[in-house]
């Protein structure tokens, strides 16, 4: 057995000191101005607002790298493309100063205006409301993104974004390469085969039109009920135009999107065409496996960076979800599960309560802010829980496991090798106990996020994935 090298923070800080001296370089030679400060904001990767001052005049600018370590099967550069394309089509977008080399990041201008968290952690400490204002920048909104569907998608091929031809490539072109990216990284995970089979066998027949696709769809800055800008085109592509409806419903009560049934009428009537809303629920599945990727590449990296605890709840909630949707679509009604008894485990307890306290009293830097270190901090909280109830878990995972494949495996490890196997030669005579399967799977790591306490019931894990066909 190998041990993986412990990550190199000395170097991580020089590369940290080396970006900053970049990013104040750039702005003196290609911005003609002094930078005043540079704070680091709280996203999935190295994202800076930077803040100038030009001739007397203040402004700000934002710098966006890329991930320490690949997340989806698009350069950074490719949504830098994606921008360019959508200004020069009248899409309102944060003005672009071009591409800065080292560190390579997106420069564009820093647009006023808010959004509501973007990461589920973020949103547990901040909930997320749906103001009036809100609401009136949304619908403005969505007569955006029929703007941005209604623009050619010849304009995108010439940036390496082919064109899919037919329905199978419309519908799964993209999240084909999320899919060949976890084959190349090795991962074994028996619920995305599963969903690989599903989404192939199931792909909306007649579907001929190709759209550029946001791929992360409701994602804008507004300032009272005005938009100020539209942002984050870092998976967009060319697909089918309803999968950034159903990036709604991915998003939603976790990033309150308002009433959704509601947007999509306004946007139908934007579109100027009927929407169908059972390719919007195929599409929920697309969405959420791209969704389940990202944090899953992220669990078994040890670079410094990155929010871990973030990863674990998404894996566990979008996965959950992503079941949800899916059975409203096979027609499942899906298992309630509940925590037992928590295991007592005293001693692990102490010493992850402790490693807690200590972690958040380690000194702030001008490389460590305090919200890098509450991210760090949270992993033995998670932990905690885990202790809990884990034995209670894979327990309950190679029993049900053990049902399906006829012998109960050795260990986790060897029950996702079986299962992987198992669900690619199945027929869809076990789609229904497959989704039971995973679902009490997933149910219960979110059961066991949420713990036991008097606010579990309200934890954002446990949102439920709302149904649309009953309600359009």
């Amino acid at each position: 057995m190998t041990t993986a090298a412990a990550p190199d923070y000395a170097s991580e800080n020089a590369a940290n000191q080396a970006a900053l001296a970049g990013i104040r370089r750039y702005c003196a030679e290609k911005l003609g101005a002094t930078v005043t400060s540079i704070e680091r904001q709280r996203r999935w990767r190295p994202v800076w607002r930077v803040f100038l001052d030009k001739d007397g005049v203040e402004s700000s600018v934002l710098f966006k790298a890329d991930r320490a370590w690949a997340a989806h099967p698009y350069p950074l550069v490719h949504e830098y493309h994606m921008l360019k394309v959508l200004a020069d089509h009248g899409i309102l977008i944060p003005h672009l100063f071009g591409m800065c080399p080292e560190p390579e990041a997106i420069v564009m201008h820093w647009e006023e205006g808010g959004r509501d968290p973007g990461l589920v952690m973020e949103a547990m400490e901040n909930k997320s409301e749906m103001t009036p204002d809100r609401w009136a920048a949304s619908l403005t909104y969505m007569e955006m993104l029929a703007d941005m569907h209604k623009i050619p998608p010849e304009a995108f091929v010439p940036y390496n974004l082919p064109m899919p031809v037919g329905a199978h490539d419309i519908a799964l072109s993209h999240w084909q390469r999320f899919y060949d990216m976890c084959q190349d990284e090795g991962i074994t995970d028996p619920f995305m085969e599963f969903c690989a089979v599903w989404l192939k066998r199931n792909v909306p027949q007649g579907r001929s039109r190709v759209s550029y696709v946001s791929g992360d769809c409701g994602q804008f800055l507004s300032d009272g009920p005005r938009v100020t800008a539209v942002i984050d085109m870092e998976i967009g592509h060319l697909g089918d135009h309803l999968h950034d409806l159903a990036c709604f419903r991915g998003r939603h009560p976790i990033e309150n999107m308002g009433d959704l049934p509601a947007l999509f009428r306004h946007y139908e009537k934007a579109l100027g065409e009927p929407v169908d809303f059972r390719v919007v629920a195929y599409h929920t599945v697309v969405f959420m496996c791209v969704g389940y990727y990202g944090p899953l590449f992220a669990l078994n990296k040890e670079a410094p960076g990155g929010d871990w605890v973030e990863s674990a709840v998404q894996v566990a909630m979008i996965g959950r979800r992503l079941l949800e949707a899916m059975a409203e679509l096979v027609g499942v009604e899906l298992d309630a599960l509940a925590l037992p008894a928590p295991r007592v485990t005293p001693m692990e307890d102490m010493a992850l309560r402790k490693l807690g306290a200590e972690t958040r009293r380690v000194p702030l830097t001008e490389d460590f802010a305090d919200w890098q270190r509450g991210v760090i901090a949270t992993i033995p909280d998670y932990l905690i829980n885990q202790m809990h109830y884990n034995v209670w878990a894979e327990t309950a995972d190679l029993d049900e496991a053990g049902v399906i494949l006829g012998q109960r495996p050795a260990n986790l490890i060897e029950a996702d090798k079986a299962l992987a196997a198992f669900v690619k030669t199945a027929g869809p005579e076990m789609d229904a106990k497959l989704i039971q399967l995973f679902y009490r799977r997933l149910l219960r790591q979110c059961l066991i996020i949420a713990g036991s306490g008097p606010d579990a019931a309200d934890h954002l894990s446990m949102c439920v994935m709302e149904s649309i066909l009953d309600r359009v």
